[in-house]
């Protein structure tokens, strides 16, 4: 089996390698590449390995790119510092992806997923699933809203909103200066649009902002109390079934 790694931390690629070859010694790894450059370069002259291992933060760039400049038909296992929240998609999507610093164990895993499928390299599925994923995680989410005041339209920039909240069955928006607008999407609908690193749901009334948080404290039933700026409400409190994910977001 033939192998390319892609990482630009040199200790780290040494003890990928290491990892491959103890894991799985048939394996030749044919290159260890730094940047999305010398991939897309090195992709275009050589045949396409059977698997490669991608890290997704390059030394020039985010390696997502690569599949806007070159078709790859390989296998793939993504690796990051990082559990963005996107990533998720992988779990469906692609082989798996696998977090740094290397565990033997964590790509032992991955290796055993890689060698139940069937010649992934030769699947038309799982070259749509790549396909599928790259636009998950590389879609533009929304930047600004237009707001209607009156029978003149403001354009609000992302940055400037601290949170949405919904209220007697409206949406609003709140900006760092302390004003409400109202936007023309349910909370269920800005989930979608709007950047996950960005913000969070954490209820059925409030989507809110990294840097709206003041303060964070514990309330009852393993719940979470949000001090937002320019908000008095009490019911910024983050459900019970998603403090793990807020603590998660908050620290990535």
């Amino acid at each position: 089996m033939n192998v390319l790694i892609v990482e630009d931390e040199p200790q780290a690629a040494r003890r990928l390698e290491k990892l491959i070859h103890l894991i799985m010694p048939e394996a030749e790894v044919l290159a260890s590449l730094d940047s999305v450059a010398s991939t897309v370069d090195w992709l275009n002259s050589h045949a396409q390995p059977d698997l490669i291992f991608m890290d997704i933060q390059l030394a020039d760039g985010i390696s997502f790119t690569v599949f806007e400049k070159v078709k790859v038909a390989s296998a793939v296992i993504f690796t990051t510092a990082y559990e963005e929240y996107a990533l998720k998609a992988f779990k469906v999507n692609s082989i798996d992806y696998i977090l740094k610093p290397y565990d033997e164990e964590e790509l032992r895993l991955a290796l055993e997923k890689f060698r139940r499928l069937t010649r992934p390299t030769q699947n038309p599925d799982w070259v749509r699933q790549i396909e599928a994923t790259m636009q998950i995680l590389t879609r533009r989410y929304k930047e600004r809203f237009v707001i209607r005041i009156g029978d003149r339209l403001k354009t609000l920039t992302i940055e400037d909103i601290l949170f949405f909240f919904s209220q007697d069955k409206a949406t609003f928006a709140q900006t760092a200066e302390g004003r409400t607008y109202i936007v023309d999407f349910t909370l269920d609908q800005l989930e979608e649009m709007i950047d996950p690193a960005r913000f969070f749901r954490i209820n059925r009334k409030y989507i809110v902002g990294l840097n709206s948080i003041e303060d964070a404290v514990s309330h009852p039933n393993s719940r979470l109390r949000l001090k937002l700026k320019s908000s008095n409400d009490d019911d910024t409190i983050v459900a019970r079934e998603r403090v793990d994910l807020f603590k998660s977001w908050l620290d990535h």
